[in-house]
């Protein structure tokens, strides 16, 4: 016994795109265009920026800068011949003035503690909280000589920086230490641990910290309501 069998029937409906109306095809088209352009772009953003200088990087180099930071940056420290071996921590102590007018020194408080306490266990770390003081201590070391004087308005500026990252953390009501009085001076210093050599290789590493310290800095109101401003 034979049946007709309806073509009609047998035709199995459109899937993806095909299966919009024909105004959401377009859309669907345009978007998909769009975002193919786009990674294009990131990718050719990203290759500039870690390709040796070459003549786009010098024409353009500041609008590939401006794509890539901060949040794409590429950190090749880690694949380098010699990678980074070494905990560099940022540390503040202050002078502080109590309701008396009397005034101590505090003892050093580790800042880099502070955003790794953030960091450990947070699915989604913010960059502020992996960079912001990383970044700006860099700034300040290449912004200034070996002698720790700032080079023109760049030095100024990072030293002007690192005061206003400093300064919400130890005074006012977001302050993750209260040094108890009123901030009238700040130290900064740069301390660096080797990392111990692993227990299965021969090399022998000092693991003695090393210490760079930054001269004292007064705390102004200009300070203080630059910093209030930015939160």
């Amino acid at each position: 016994m034979s049946a007709h069998i309806d073509g009609s029937a047998e035709r199995r409906p459109a899937g993806g795109i095909l299966s919009l109306s024909m105004p959401y095809q377009v859309v669907a088209a345009v978007a998909l265009a769009a975002v193919a352009v786009l990674s294009c772009l990131h990718l050719a953003m990203v290759f500039l920026h870690v390709a040796p200088s070459n003549t786009v990087t010098k024409q353009h180099g500041q609008a590939v800068d401006d794509w890539i930071y901060p949040e794409f940056e590429q950190n090749w420290k880690l694949f380098a011949p010699n990678p980074l071996q070494q905990n560099v921590s940022v540390e503040v102590r202050a002078e502080v003035a109590d309701a008396s007018g009397a005034k101590r020194t505090t003892g050093w408080i580790d800042l880099t503690a502070q955003d790794v306490e953030d960091i450990r266990g947070n699915v989604f770390p913010s960059h502020t909280q992996q960079n912001m003081l990383r970044r700006a201590i860099d700034w300040y070391g290449n912004a200034h000589d070996d002698e720790g004087r700032p080079k023109g308005m760049r030095g100024r500026l990072s030293e002007a920086y690192m005061r206003r990252i400093v300064l919400p953390r130890i005074e006012g009501p977001e302050a993750r230490a209260d040094v108890g009085g009123t901030v009238e001076r700040i130290q900064l210093r740069r301390v660096v641990r080797p990392v111990a050599a692993p227990h299965w290789s021969t090399e022998k590493r000092s693991t003695e910290p090393s210490t760079s310290v930054m001269p004292w800095w007064e705390i102004t109101d200009a300070d203080r309501s630059r910093t209030e401003t930015s939160r």
